[in-house]
């Protein structure tokens, strides 16, 4: 796995997270966030199960900027 870092959420306390990467061996995103709250978690559910290998965490809208394609330049 060849991980490439592409922000940190601006507005957090510390700079340490949520955090987004990049892996361009499989072209998929690995997102550190915040865990949800139970009401959120009880909503998620209620559409459908999360199996037990998936999580859910929350990543501020703010940080949509950071969603990069393998070129670098941000998809619409």
């Amino acid at each position: 796995m060849a991980l490439r870092f592409l922000g940190v959420d601006p507005s957090s306390p510390g700079g340490d997270s949520p955090s987004l990467f990049y892996d361009d061996v499989d072209d998929s995103y690995v997102i550190q966030g915040w865990r949800v709250d139970e009401a959120t978690m009880t909503e998620v559910l209620a559409i459908g199960e999360v199996p037990p290998h998936e999580t859910v965490v929350r990543l501020p809208r703010r940080m949509v900027r950071f969603f990069l394609d393998s070129n670098g330049e941000e998809q619409g």
